[in-house]
């Protein structure tokens, strides 16, 4: 039977050095306890904000210590009970973590609509008599910006301690779906029992046995519908959440208040689905290449996986993986390289799936820590693109660390996934270039195809599906299962009902199993990332080091300046259509290759 193992049953040398932030449990406790005290530390300067240069300068540098220690502790909770989701004491720490981090947030509260109300020449004053606030200049600027959406300490405060209750939907749906959800066992092609999992389930959909592939479909989402009235209260919860949030800080719009966080123009977001939805024709035309390479009548939804070769693809073990991430990211420079390659060796990386473990991946860490990256690694080319993905964040943090002071090494996922992306780009085009391996080079041409299908695509009509949803809500309607269904059923047919492609009933549920729509307006962030990334790569292939240079100056910036302005300085405008269209363009090209390599146009 292929079945998951337990994480006893893992190597070492396979997980992540979680040493690394603290050397056991015990460390941990004592860490938290002296958090908890330190947080009154930070209340006596309420009021205080507008009093001195120096009362402000003590309380920004009190407020960093407190909160990188929470921020580790933080982390170590949190990756300790993604290990296994099942296990309750680590579910009791990361309670205790966020309980811990909400009463930081209630503790600054005031620090916000205080900072605000200090008029523009006091402000000037205390830089200019405490030189060290000099550095906090876009920081204070970011927040006095949001000046019209701040309101009283009060309510602040009440919002701060609300957190921990109104992020319950989330935390219910994770717990359900990684913890309490048991996937069917169903037969494989060779009449083995296969275990399906979340995190196995896109990998079962690119096996080439076509029944196979329909009885993990059909089994998967069957399991899905005996919780779908507790997911779509969930999802109803959440979303409900996410639109009173903005009401009560004077936004229009549940989505206007998620893209003013960093302060992302609302156009940059409809461009992008007004774009990509007026460029469905060439999502179409890769269901066309689907059908012929399948030799089917119609791609079903159990199709969509499926490489274009017909097959699978070539196993790609971890190690190997590890060498060509490596080596296609060359182009950023022999100091990126290194910093990757030297991360690799010092287990940043927790590799391989287990029992109770979070399923997808994902890149983590503090100012203070190396970087984490959860995998659940299937040995296939999918898995090494996650690979270089996840690689891709944890470099943008090293680089963002490095020279930035605490308050700015943090970005906003808006570039993030930029950094991420370019690093999957570079793959493709050295496996293109550099690998003497006809197989493999077929599947990253297919794979690439996938990433544009399934990011720029793919995550557009996620966006598409979260604003209605969000609009739902704020009109007052009602969001049942039934209704979520519809809404989804709709936005897929838009990108996807074509003459080669068949919408089912069970693919109109998929919005059960994306765990995103949580986020608040997160995944039209993944379609502007590929799209940015696609032009920047163009850029350093063809500028070489210059281009290169600007690339990492962007990531270098972290949270210094605000996305838009960052990205401007790797050379992408991404509040103009081009870039996505132009990202478009390169999807088609390779739609031509592909079609051309296969004979199947």
């Amino acid at each position: 039977m292929s079945s998951v193992p337990e994480r006893s049953e893992i190597d070492e040398e396979y997980k992540w050095s979680i040493e690394s932030l603290f050397a056991d449990d015990e460390a941990w406790e004592e860490a938290l306890a002296a958090a908890e005290e330190r947080i009154d530390d930070l209340r006596v300067y309420e009021g205080r904000v507008d009093e001195s240069a120096a009362t402000l300068r003590q309380f920004l540098e009190t407020y960093e210590s407190v909160a990188r220690d929470i921020s580790r502790i933080s982390q170590y909770a949190r990756l300790r009970s993604n290990e296994d989701t099942r296990d309750q004491s680590y579910q009791a720490m990361a309670a205790q973590a966020q309980s811990l981090t909400s009463e930081l947030s209630s503790a600054i509260s005031f620090f916000e609509p205080e900072l605000q109300a200090v008029d523009e020449e006091t402000l000037a004053s205390f830089v200019e008599t405490e030189p060290a606030l000099a550095e906090y200049d876009h920081y204070f600027d970011d927040i006095r910006r949001q000046r019209e959406h701040t309101r009283s300490s009060e309510v602040e405060e009440i919002l701060s301690e609300m957190g921990e209750v109104l992020d319950a939907p989330s935390e219910t749906y994770q717990m359900l779906t990684n913890a309490d959800m048991t996937f069917p066992t169903v037969e494989g092609p060779d009449g083995e029992a296969v275990e399906v999992s979340q995190s196995n389930f896109t990998s079962l959909l690119q096996k080439p046995d076509r029944e196979f592939r329909e009885r993990t479909h059909t089994a998967f989402y069957e399991e899905w519908s005996d919780v779908r009235n507790a997911v779509g209260t969930t999802l109803s919860k959440s979303t409900k959440t996410h639109v009173k949030r903005a009401e009560i800080r004077g936004y229009d719009s549940a989505r206007a208040a998620a893209l003013d966080g960093p302060n992302v123009p609302v156009e940059v977001y409809d461009t992008l689905v007004d774009t990509v939805t007026d460029n469905v024709d060439t999502l179409g035309r890769h269901a066309e290449l689907k059908r012929r390479a399948l030799d089917v009548d119609t791609v079903e939804s159990w199709d969509l996986y499926m490489s274009l070769t017909g097959d699978e693809g070539p196993e790609i073990g971890y190690d190997r993986a590890k060498e060509l991430v490596i080596d296609a990211v060359a182009p950023l420079g022999d100091a990126y390289q290194s910093r990757m390659a030297e991360g690799l060796e010092s287990r940043w990386v927790d590799v391989y799936e287990n029992r109770g473990k979070r399923s997808g991946a994902y890149s983590a860490g503090t100012y203070d820590s190396q970087p984490f990256i959860m995998m659940n690694y299937q040995d296939d080319v999918s898995s090494l693109y996650t690979l270089a993905h996840e690689l891709g964040h944890s470099m943008h943090s090293e680089l963002a660390n490095d020279s930035q002071p605490w308050q700015y090494a943090d970005y906003e996922i808006f570039v993030a996934e930029v950094a991420s992306t370019v690093n999957e780009t570079l793959l493709t085009h050295h496996l293109l270039e550099n690998v003497d391996d006809n197989e493999l080079t077929a599947y990253a041409i297919d794979q690439y195809l996938e990433r544009f299908r399934s990011t720029l695509f793919r995550q557009t009509m996620f966006a598409d599906f979260e604003q209605r949803i969000h609009e739902y809500a704020e009109a007052g309607k009602p969001l049942t299962p039934d209704t979520f269904d519809e809404l989804y059923g709709d936005v897929k047919e838009t990108f996807y009902a074509t003459d080669a492609v068949r919408v089912d009933d069970m693919i109109r549920r998929e919005w059960m199993r994306i765990p995103h729509f949580y986020y608040n307006f997160y995944v039209y962030q993944y379609a502007t990332g590929v799209s940015a990334a696609a032009a920047i790569v163009e850029s350093i292939r063809g500028e070489g080091e210059s281009a290169a240079a600007d690339y990492r100056e962007a990531l270098a910036a972290g949270g210094n300046g605000y996305p838009v302005e960052i990205l401007d300085t790797a050379g992408v405008d991404v509040t103009q259509p081009a870039f996505v269209e132009s990202a478009i363009d390169v999807y088609d090209e390779f739609l031509d290759r592909a079609a051309a390599l296969l004979e199947l146009e």
